[in-house]
């Protein structure tokens, strides 16, 4: 099976953790997308989404899908999204689509977070795939400086702007033995929004295709 059919099987699969009449979380990615369609099928047993990007929220509302405020919902019974990879403990990195801060704030309020991949996302250690980080457009000198203490090779992403209108560097050369210090540690340096590390709060449900891991 190619992966991206595992997408497929993994975003149909992750349906079954939807609740009726609850608004469901859902993020951003190639997987992602397969979930939304799939969503959409059943899109009269539920209220309506919050989504972690615009594009996401584009392909909800095409397929008729109310688009909810997390502020108006308050906490969610499900989040369901992708990672660029993800360890053994359920822990991810998360960014490659630069919606990482949208999608960690709303896997804060969600009671469970399910995390769709497919096989090639699976990885003993995190930080072969480049840590996406978030920052204010200002900061991106000072931020760089910070990672390069830390070990790390800071790239750029030049051309790409946030939905909140930030910018992205993509570290590069981190082997992350322990994700949550790291994760913490990172959240102190002034100017970065957000880490791409899921560490703190990993996922609950990692399905590669249709088997949970």
């Amino acid at each position: 099976m190619s992966n991206n059919e595992q997408k497929r099987v993994a975003g149909e699969a992750a349906i079954r953790y939807v609740e009726d009449g609850t608004v469901v979380g859902v993020g951003t990615g190639s997987t992602v997308a397969f979930f939304i369609e799939a969503l959409a099928g059943i899109k009269d047993r539920i209220q309506g989404a919050v989504s972690s990007s615009e594009n996401s929220t584009a392909q909800l509302r095409k397929h008729g899908i109310p688009v909810f405020d997390l502020n108006a919902t308050g906490p969610l019974a499900l989040y369901v999204d992708g990672a660029d990879e993800c360890d053994p403990h359920k822990r991810l990195i998360k960014g490659g689509g630069a919606a990482l801060t949208r999608e960690k704030i709303i896997a804060q309020v969600a009671q469970k977070f399910v995390c769709i991949v497919d096989p090639s996302k699976r990885v003993d250690l995190l930080g072969k795939f480049p840590l996406p980080i978030e920052v204010i457009p200002m900061a991106r000198s000072l931020v760089g400086r910070e990672i390069v203490k830390r070990g790390g090779n800071p790239v750029w992403r030049d051309g790409v702007v946030t939905d909140n209108g930030n910018w992205i560097i993509d570290v590069h050369g981190w082997q992350i033995a322990d994700p949550v210090a790291l994760e913490s540690d990172l959240n102190q340096i002034p100017g970065i929004v957000t880490v791409g590390l899921f560490a703190r709060r990993p996922a609950d449900v990692v399905l590669i295709g249709d088997k949970v891991m």
